[in-house]
Parts: structure tokens; sequence; C-alpha cells
């Protein structure tokens, strides 16, 4: 298990290892590493999702490692709880950041390799009282950068327990 210290409180996740192996491998390697510390969610959008995983609190984007195959094939759909990884129109570019579905995005699952669809690899077992204040912040432009909270919403820290 995984938790998410934030400044809004903790959120537990349980990856999904057997589903997304490569998915979940990247993403305990930046837990371990610390990579996730003092990030930020910059990303917030009511009836959608909450990103983060790339920025600090001056919106400085991190240097990451290279990215990773998509595994979006993987029967895992965009529930609401859910966590995918983030990317851009190429499906293999995810690397560190990631999105928690905030209600049923089914428009981001795959379909084929035409329609790839957004790589869910772990949900919310604990705390979406927690992601539900941070969809309920107040939001504004920050530069390019669109739906970014006014306050930050910080990940403090990151743990892994068994």
């Amino acid at each position: 298990m995984i938790t998410l210290h934030t400044n809004l409180g903790d959120i537990k996740i349980q990856t999904h290892e057997d589903k997304a192996p490569i998915t979940v491998k990247n993403f305990l390697k930046y837990c371990e590493e610390g990579f996730y510390d003092n990030t930020i969610f910059h990303r917030v959008i009511k009836g959608f999702m909450i990103q983060g995983g790339g920025f600090t609190e001056d919106m400085d984007q991190k240097t990451t490692k290279p990215s990773i195959k998509n595994e979006s094939n993987n029967g895992l759909k965009n529930t609401k709880g859910t966590l995918a990884m983030a990317r851009t129109n190429d499906p293999d570019s995810a690397t560190s950041q990631f999105f928690i579905n905030l209600v049923d995005n089914s428009y981001l699952d795959y379909v084929s390799d035409r329609s790839p669809g957004y790589c869910v690899f772990a949900e919310v077992i604990e705390g979406m009282d927690v992601v539900e204040k941070i969809k309920d912040v107040k939001t504004s432009r920050h530069g390019i950068h669109q739906d970014v909270p006014v306050e930050a919403v910080v990940i403090t820290h990151v743990t892994i327990t068994e």
C-alpha cells in the first residue's frame, strides 16, 4: 500500500501490479526515490480528475525518467477513485504524472490501439474524503497552465507499506 501524505490529509492507494506491472514498477520507483515529495496537485478539474506528480509549488516541472509503455489494455477502467497515468498524445509518453478520477471517465478507457486510452494502475482505498477536499479547492491560471489550485495542494511525502 502507498500513502500520499498531503497538506489536506492522507490518500491510501493499492496498486494493481498484476494488471499493469511496468506502470506500477515505474510509479513505485518514483515513490521510493522521494520524487513525489513536495510536488503538487497542479491540475484540478471538478467533475473530472485531479492530477499531480510532476511540478513543484513554484510550478517548476521536475526532470523525469524515460517514458514507459502504455498498459491501458489491461481490463481496468477509469472509474471514480482509480489512478491512471497522465501522458501526451503519444500513448507511450507517461513518466511520473498521474491522476485520480473524480467520476467514471469511461471515454479514457482503452478501446483499441487507435484509441488507446489511459492506463489505470491503482485505486484509492482510503482517503476519498481528501480527494473530495482537493476537488473543491479554488483554481486559476498560472502562466500557460490552467486549473491550478490557488493555494498549493502539496504531496509532502510518500510512504510504502505492505
